[in-house]
């Protein structure tokens, strides 16, 4: 059985004031979700990604949905330490200060250990988790400035569990939870918060795209609510991780997932 999907959320203003640079945001899955959640939230909001055309469509529709300022946008490569601090300047130029840094971009796939090859490891870790460092080595001077700043990174429960022809990005995944609870207790030192999010299942289309709808269905099977997340159902957690209401919240891994005990 199926538990019905609850109503999206009504806005509180919980980053009213705030503001919120997203990466990986173009498109449907949970940066888009963030972003969009963030901006209905009361936050100024700047997005990046890879892809030009995507990103200005989604901050396009970011700002028709919500009825707010247009996201400012950066095209980035979260593999390129000169495309990194390109975006670093030009979140600080465009918003003046960064108080959230959601950190989503990460890649995927399917294929068994002795079938990968060496490209496919190096990429999905390279984007995965090695942008992760980049991205926060090149935001925390300006937080440690401020004394104060939130990073909140995506994870998977991948990070804890097994599962045939992930091991790359398992492997990235739980580098991902290990490099947050360290840069964590580096950054309480500066008045700081590092934490991450594990989902489990969250429905978008380039997911559907890059999976068979028999793996998708096997994949429904092991939650417990009959259903994948809604994108948006990740974001809120993500959200709540960077407000004020988890104040007391660093170097946490919080699991968004229906998982059977």
């Amino acid at each position: 059985m199926s538990v019905p999907v609850p109503p999206y959320p009504t806005p509180l203003g919980m980053l009213k004031g705030k503001t919120v640079v997203v990466t990986a945001a173009a498109g449907t899955g949970i940066g888009f979700a963030v972003a969009k959640r963030a901006s209905e939230e009361g936050a100024r909001v700047l997005i990046s990604d890879f892809h030009e055309r995507r990103l200005g469509e989604a901050a396009d529709r970011i700002a028709a949905e919500v009825g707010c300022e247009r996201p400012a946008t950066f095209v980035c490569d979260v593999t390129s330490e000169e495309a990194v601090q390109g975006l670093r300047d030009a979140s600080l130029a465009a918003l003046g200060s960064v108080d959230v840094l959601i950190n989503n971009a990460g890649l995927g796939g399917e294929v068994d250990v002795i079938d990968m090859t060496d490209e496919q490891w190096s990429r999905v870790l390279d984007v995965t988790l090695t942008s992760l460092f980049r991205m926060t080595r090149a935001f925390l001077p300006s937080m440690y400035a401020a004394k104060k700043g939130v990073m909140v990174n995506n994870a998977s429960v991948l990070g804890w569990r097994a599962q045939k022809g992930q091991a790359h990005y398992a492997a990235a995944k739980a580098g991902v939870m290990a490099f947050t609870r360290c840069a964590a207790l580096e950054a309480a030192d500066h008045g700081v918060r590092i934490n991450a999010v594990a989902p489990s299942l969250a429905m978008h289309p380039f997911l559907a795209k890059v999976t068979t709808e028999e793996r998708l269905a096997e994949l429904v099977k092991t939650e417990a609510y009959g259903r994948p997340a809604e994108v948006w159902e990740v974001a809120n957690v993500m959200l709540f991780l960077a407000s004020d209401l988890s104040s007391y919240m660093t170097g946490e891994i919080v699991p968004v997932s229906s998982q059977r005990a």
